[in-house]
């Protein structure tokens, strides 16, 4: 990922005011480390700092038009910019970058071309020929950006938060799949696709359908110029992604410049379940496995650092941020600049374990829709700082497009958990790569029960994370917690001391007013925990607070297959005909 930061009509085109957005850049240079650029037209300021991908000698921003009138600063990965190039044959490009597309695609259409867009993407775009500008931001937020307003009538556009917090009298998240222009002075919502109404779908599930869909996702993916690799905690999600990353990557452009043997990263406690599965899915697939080991007070001792880096005060980020911090770190180390990870799919298949007492299809799918709409500001925000910290691009294929218009297609009773059925959480997405003859995942991989990241990395890291926060935080301090944090007042001592170091980094209201608030059990929305009158005695965010529902939903005995991970044993269900899979 990269950093950029527009600061658009300021009133002021001195070399001070230059010096100044110079040094806000140099903040989001982590994001950004191979190059700096910055355009100055007048009083407007557009500057980018560079984590090279593709096209690393040449594709260095901001970039341009043929004749520099069209000037934009990208954020991002246009993975069908190949195809795009194409229809624009009548343009001359400049360089190899795949974001290059955005300023002849503009000259072409104006600003209604961010939907032929499919990719990842913040971009600022100022048009010099009538001083206006466009800022967008990709449909699910994969990609953070903020916006901001000067006294001075200026309007600022930030990868993140600490780069325009200090000079804005006000700035707030730039929601995802949005268009702002200044020529209407205000957002447009550029993408509107047929689950954002939560209308209930009815297209019957196809196990075919669904794999080549999210095999296409991945394969884009593989876009690189550089060294990659993929995050491998050994749950499903992340285990499908190597899967499939392993068995298409032969032939490709990347295979062809660093090889054809993947290379899988994972991150625990000693001992942690995380650790053992990843291990045994990186023998089965022959992966280069990297497997990097912290303590507890590692975990700890980093804490300042992630929040300072992701920008919230939201525990379960926050836990689940950590680990993945740590790891980035390490990552970057061998030399690796990219990585593709599994965040999304819980959200599209209702597998966080609370889903077990969704009432009906209905509710479950409108729950899965109010999750994807929040991504932003939880696991896309997770996934793209905590790994952006170290320089790190973070891609996830769950969240494709084209991937998301399958998914949420499918009619909800068949994502519905029917544990008579043997359909645990994300059956469908299990069921469609269980392909007897030419398996993709160990049995028991493939139906391994769900870990939060922060439970699956080792439990005790949860515990310590709460034993170390009450050593700092006294019963005093909570009983005064509304006082001295009116705006989502934290509940618990793990959640102010958070807070506490949030706002010594972020001590403005509008900083505050980012963070998303409202009870939650085991990753739900406020909503869902109505489905439970118990849930709102054990709202703690950890998978745990949701463990009674999980084994109580497994009343029924599990099928061999999964219990005994046995390849050769078939699942018994309710017969399927229409669901027989080959390859």
């Amino acid at each position: 990922m990269c950093g950029i930061l527009a600061v658009l009509g300021c009133s002021d085109d001195s070399q001070a005011k230059r010096v100044r957005v110079l040094e806000l850049s140099r903040r989001l240079k982590h994001r950004g480390p191979d190059w700096s650029g910055l355009h100055q037209f007048g009083d407007n300021f557009l500057a980018h700092q560079r984590l090279a991908i593709i096209d690393p000698a040449s594709g260095d921003q901001p970039l341009y038009n043929e004749d520099k009138t069209i000037v934009v600063t990208v954020n991002g990965e246009i993975y069908n910019h190949e195809e795009l190039r194409k229809s624009l044959a009548n343009h001359k490009f400049r360089t190899g970058s795949d974001c290059e597309v955005i300023a002849h695609l503009y000259e072409e259409h104006g600003e209604g071309f961010v939907d032929m867009l499919d990719g990842i993407f913040s971009f600022v775009l100022l048009d010099t020929r009538d001083n206006s500008f466009i800022a967008a931001r990709d449909a699910i937020g994969i990609t953070p950006l903020y916006i901001g307003w000067g006294l001075d009538g200026s309007v600022w556009i930030s990868s993140e938060m600490k780069g325009l917090n200090d000079d804005c009298e006000h700035f707030e998240v730039f929601p995802p799949g949005h268009l702002y222009s200044s020529k209407e002075g205000g957002y447009k919502r550029w993408y509107n696709p047929p689950w954002y109404s939560e209308a209930i779908p009815s297209v019957p599930y196809d196990p075919l359908v669904l794999r080549k869909a999210f095999e296409n996702a991945v394969i884009k993916r593989l876009m690189t110029d550089v060294p990659f690799g993929v995050l491998l905690s050994g749950g499903l999600d992340s285990s499908l992604v190597a899967a499939v990353t392993a068995r298409h990557l032969a032939g490709t452009k990347a295979a062809e410049q660093w090889g054809t043997q993947l290379h899988s990263f994972c991150v625990g406690l000693e001992g942690s379940p995380d650790l053992k599965a990843a291990r045994e899915v990186a023998n089965y697939l022959g992966t280069v496995h990297h497997e990097f080991h912290f303590t507890v007070q590692d975990g700890i001792d980093a804490i300042e650092d992630v929040i300072y880096h992701i920008e919230t005060y939201d525990v379960t980020t926050i836990r689940a941020s950590t680990p993945m911090f740590l790891m980035s770190r390490k990552i970057k180390s061998l030399g690796v600049k990219m990585v593709i990870s599994g965040e999304g799919s819980d959200e599209l298949f209702g597998g966080y374990l609370y889903f077990h007492k969704a009432p009906n299809k209905e509710e479950f799918h409108r729950e899965t829709c109010r999750k994807i709409k929040a991504l932003h500001q939880y696991d896309c925000l997770r996934a793209n700082k905590a790994t952006s910290a170290w320089g790190l691009e973070a891609r996830v294929p769950f969240l494709d497009k084209e991937f998301i218009n399958v998914a949420m297609s499918i009619d909800p009773e068949w994502k519905l958990i029917k544990p008579d059925l043997a359909r645990i959480e994300k059956w469908v997405l299990r069921k469609a790569f269980d392909d007897e003859e030419n398996p993709y995942l160990p049995k028991h991989i493939l139906y391994r029960q769900k870990e939060q990241f922060s439970d699956g990395v080792g439990y005790s890291w949860i515990d310590g994370l709460k034993a170390h926060a009450s050593e700092h935080v006294t019963e005093k301090m909570m009983q005064n917690a509304a006082h001295i944090y009116p705006h989502n007042t934290p509940t618990t001592k793990e959640a102010y001391y958070y807070r506490m170091i949030f706002e010594r980094f972020f001590p403005q209201n509008p900083a505050r007013l980012t963070v998303p608030g409202g009870p939650s059990v085991a990753c739900s929305t406020a909503k869902a925990i109505e489905w439970d009158a118990q849930w709102s005695g054990n709202l703690d965010p950890s998978g745990r607070a949701a463990l009674g529902v999980h084994l109580s939903a497994y009343d029924h005995p599990l099928p061999a297959a999964i219990a005994t991970g046995n390849k050769k044993t078939r699942m018994v269900e309710v017969p399927t005909p229409e669901l027989v899979i080959s390859s």
